[in-house]
This record gives C-alpha cells, sequence and structure tokens, in this order.
C-alpha cells in the first residue's frame, strides 16, 4: 500500500468486520461533525484513490476514506447482495460509530456514490457529495422512469464481468499489454481520452486490491431465458446494483433533506446514458449480437435517471447543485481537482465560512435547485 505524505492508515475493529481507514497525520479526532469528512470509493478501486483530495483540502478538517469490504485493507468478507448495498453502508456506519463520528459530510464516488445514497436512506448525513454516482435505480435493466425491464433482471449483475479482467486482477497484472488490463481499463474508462497523471502506478495497485475471492468481484450469475441470456445472481460487488435489490430513489421523501453536491464528467462512459457497461447500449452498437431492440431492452439512461431523481428531491425541498464537467470522465477529483475541490468545501460551508476563492470559472457549469 503506497502512502503519500501527510496520510496515515490503520484497522478498525467493528462488530461487521475488520475495516481498513486512511486518515490524516494532525488531524483532531475531536472535531466537530460539521468539520468531518467520510469518503467512500467506487468499484474496482480503494481509498488510495482519494489521497490528493485528502492532501489538498484544509487542515482543520478531518478527512477519513474508508476501504470497502473487499477492496484495499479492508476484510474479504462475502458480499450479501440481496441486500443491495447494504452491507456496504452498513459497515460504514458501524466503522464510523467505532471512531466516534455520530455524523458527517458523506463523499462517494461511482459504487460509493450509491453506498452514500443508502446510507442516508438510513441514518442522518450533513450532507451528500455524488461523484460519478450510480443510477438511483442501479446498473442496468431499467427504464428511465426506474422500472425494472424483465423480472429476473437479465443483462445485470455478476454474470456481465469480463472473465479476462477479472483473471488479470488475480495475477496482478500490471502490464499495457491488453485492453483488458487494469492500467488499460484505468487508461481508456476511469480518465477522459487524453489524460495523464503521475500516479498511475499507484491507482493501479489500487484497482489490483480488489478480491475476486467468491462473494466479492463480480459475483455470480444465473442463466436466463431472456437476452442476452444471464441475470443477477445473489452474491458479489455487481449483484448489489441489480435492480431487484438495490433502489435508491426514496432519497426524495426523506423529512430532512442534507444538500446534495452532484460532480459528473461529460465524457463519463461508465455513469452514462450509453454506457460501455450495460449489456443493453452493447447490444444496439452491435457488440453482443441478438440485441432484440429499444421495446424490450433500452439502454439505461443513467444520467437522466439520477438528474430526474435531483430534480424530485429539490422539488420537495431539497438542495442541489450540479456540477457538470466538460471533457471529463470517470474521476473527476483526480481530473479537476480544483473544481472538485472547491464545490466540496462550498456544499459543506466551509467556503462560505472562510471566504475561500474560486477556481477559474470556465471550467464548470454550475445549477443550483433550491
Amino acid at each position: 500500500m503506497t502512502l503519500f505524505e501527510g496520510i496515515t492508515q490503520r484497522i478498525v475493529e467493528t462488530p461487521r468486520l475488520s475495516v481498513n481507514i486512511l486518515e490524516r497525520t494532525g488531524d483532531d479526532p475531536a472535531t466537530p461533525s460539521e468539520r468531518t469528512l467520510v469518503l467512500v470509493h467506487g468499484n474496482v478501486s480503494s481509498a488510495l484513490f482519494w489521497q490528493p483530495l485528502m492532501q489538498d483540502l484544509p487542515g482543520d478538517l478531518r478527512v477519513v476514506a474508508i476501504d470497502l469490504r473487499g477492496y484495499g485493507g479492508t476484510e474479504h468478507a462475502p458480499v450479501d447482495a440481496t441486500r443491495g448495498v447494504r452491507d456496504y453502508s452498513d459497515d460504514v456506519h458501524e466503522t464510523l460509530v467505532e471512531l466516534g463520528i455520530p455524523t458527517a459530510h458523506l463523499v462517494g464516488w461511482s459504487l460509493g456514490g450509491g453506498v452514500v445514497m443508502q446510507y442516508a436512506l438510513d441514518h442522518p448525513v450533513l450532507s451528500l457529495t455524488l461523484e460519478s454516482p450510480v443510477s438511483p435505480y442501479g446498473f442496468g435493466g431499467t427504464r428511465r422512469d426506474g422500472s425494472r425491464l424483465t423480472d429476473d433482471d437479465a443483462g445485470c449483475g455478476g454474470g456481465g464481468g469480463n472473465p479476462d479482467f477479472v483473471q488479470r486482477l488475480i495475477d496482478h497484472d500490471r502490464s499495457d499489454e491488453a485492453p483488458t488490463s487494469p492500467r488499460n481499463v484505468f487508461r481508456s474508462v476511469y480518465v477522459a481520452p487524453g489524460f495523464r497523471t503521475e500516479h498511475e502506478d499507484e491507482w493501479v495497485e489500487s484497482m489490483l486490491t480488489t478480491s475476486t475471492a467468491t462473494g466479492n468481484y463480480p459475483g455470480d450469475g444465473v442463466p436466463s431465458a431472456n437476452w442476452p441470456g444471464f441475470a443477477a445472481g445473489t452474491v458479489g460487488v455487481l449483484n448489489t446494483l441489480a435492480p431487484q435489490y438495490y433502489d435508491v430513489s426514496g432519497i426524495t421523501d426523506l423529512a430532512d433533506k442534507p444538500p446534495v453536491l452532484w460532480i459528473h464528467g461529460t465524457l463519463d462512459p461508465i455513469v452514462s446514458d450509453a454506457s460501455v457497461y450495460d449489456f443493453n447500449n452493447l447490444g444496439k452498437l452491435g457488440i453482443v449480437p441478438g440485441w432484440p431492440g429499444d421495446e424490450v431492452a433500452p439502454p439505461q439512461e443513467m444520467v437522466s435517471q439520477m438528474r430526474d431523481v435531483l430534480d424530485r428531491y429539490s422539488a420537495a425541498g431539497g438542495r442541489v447543485t450540479e456540477l457538470r464537467l466538460e471533457g471529463v470522465g470517470h474521476t473527476p477529483h483526480l481530473e479537476r481537482p480544483a473544481e472538485f475541490r472547491h464545490a466540496l468545501l462550498t456544499v459543506i460551508g466551509y467556503v462560505a465560512a472562510t471566504s475561500q476563492p474560486a477556481p477559474p470559472t470556465e471550467a464548470i457549469i454550475l445549477k443550483s435547485a433550491d
């Protein structure tokens, strides 16, 4: 585990499992909740991805980044996908209990966005920052309104995992010799074309911490009579987002609505209205044969679904800010760190309290719905 300057790591023992966290040297455990940030990473990654942001945040905040089960240094316990992402959100809650953090500002990236939305359904939070978040209706298999396409969620879940990519995770492949190597997956779908980083080796190492043990990544699949011939199983990461198990659109009904910041890039190929990982979209493109057409298997409009839910959240009294970054991929906090940091500090109330200057505005499109 490569730790950047000023970042420390430790294991927190909870009643559920042993959880690895990253913290900053010098952060005060007595920092009030209003100045505490909890960062939750995405799929095939770990808390290591948060280190540049942790280094860049003001020193009078407390920042905790948590490894989800099956990632990083956290115990590789199996995931019960029939609970949606609740295994993950319950792990986060138990970790915060052990740390003496009753509530906090939550930041979730990709899968982590789904985890923090589920957390907000179950526990009070001060704000939600959703970075490239999974749709509130899961990954694949739904129409724009969130209704399911099939009774078994055909084309969703663990059966859609790429076997060669999984094997390369098992082999700890650090090369760039194949399109399915973790390094090339990072270059092609985590970041926008042309983005370069001096920390690529560290991000690949983070990806390689992903557990491929039974019940972790990618999860199981079952045969289906519906195209494309497989459906969601009951264990593992990818199945947690099957529509039959996962639906966090109920955040619109929260009595106490924390402010929400939604950050996403226009070139994100993973969470998109035309995702490269959505089998229905791959069928429409002719990559997966036999696609039965838009009436039966339309691509999931993931970004539009997120916007629809947040529009309803706003109409019901919640405060929503959208940061839409042109030319950015799936990792805005790496690709546009200044804009990401400023928007985050604004939603938690830090910028208003300290009069921090804004970054150049030409890179940001902000829309606030009150």
